[in-house]
């Protein structure tokens, strides 16, 4: 396991990659912004550095030249990640004292193999993730495997790689996983398939999550159907009691544990006699 400090200003971002790193058994450090990205690296030493390269304040050029100034650090391997990758950006990245660079979206798989790859062996990956499919779901528990066969779940995220994620994580427990990007499609989900139990995101492009449950429990073919939240976003009191108020059976923020996920969907599928 590596400790792994990860600078970005997007929180979505953030919660995603460091999300990531943790179903790899690592330990993650966050910080919002250049400045607290710095001072956390100096008091905690990591293996790994990832980090945004535009950022308010202290960008990531500063960071990484601060890094590489600093003897304590200076040999730390640094990653490089950007939305906005034009030419000649890969070049100053480099330049500034980074190892690599890379674009987003990110690409779960490629993201890991290349993290992996700047570690040392001894704090390389102590485990693969509990979702990775090439294991078919050997080192998942079965007390969170599917309670049953052919059971259906439909992830409802605007975020590929959330949605990515989940199908990894899911199929290898033996659940059927549909996908839709917003609320709209995954209303037309639930008309043209059967469904067990919904995992939506919460603040997406038009109609959000809280509306789509509006919908879903409005509709008496629907008002018993398991329905979970799990947002990166909608994190305060105030929206998780709207949700469970609106009669969602749970209501889950990132970053979380791949077997906590697992367990809360067995727990609602058997709450609602699915098995």
């Amino acid at each position: 396991m590596a400790r792994i400090l990860v600078i970005e200003d997007n929180p979505v971002n953030l919660e995603l990659m460091s999300y990531l790193l943790a179903a790899y058994g690592h330990e993650t450090l966050t910080a919002a912004d250049g400045a607290a990205g710095l001072s956390l690296a100096r008091r905690q030493r990591p293996d790994l550095v990832i980090c945004d390269i535009h950022m308010p304040g202290l960008d990531g050029h500063a960071v990484a030249q601060a890094l590489r100034a600093d003897p304590a650090l200076e040999s730390v391997p640094l990653v490089a990640v950007t939305a906005a990758a034009m030419v000649g950006d890969r070049e100053r990245a480099l330049a500034s004292g980074f190892d690599t660079h890379v674009a987003k979206p990110i690409d779960p798989p490629a993201f890991i193999r290349l993290i992996h790859a700047f570690l040392a062996p001894q704090v390389a990956v102590a485990r693969p993730p509990v979702a990775e499919p090439s294991l078919g779901g050997g080192l998942i528990p079965d007390e969170v495997r599917a309670p049953g066969d052919g059971i259906v779940l439909l992830m409802v995220d605007d975020t590929p790689t959330h949605l990515e994620f989940k199908r990894d994580l899911l199929e290898p427990a033996g659940y059927t996983v549909l996908t839709a990007p917003s609320a709209e499609s995954a209303w037309t989900v639930l008309q043209q398939s059967p469904v067990d139990l919904v995992l939506s995101d919460v603040v997406m492009p038009g109609s959000g999550g809280f509306a789509l449950l509006r919908r879903v429990r409005a509709d008496a073919r629907f008002a018993r159907l398991p329905f979970l939240f799990l947002t990166s976003t909608a994190r305060d009191a105030a929206s998780r009691d709207q949700g469970l108020a609106l009669g969602a059976d749970a209501y889950l923020t990132r970053p979380i544990e791949p077997l906590v996920l697992l367990h809360d969907i067995v727990v609602a599928l058997k709450a609602a006699g699915r098995r």
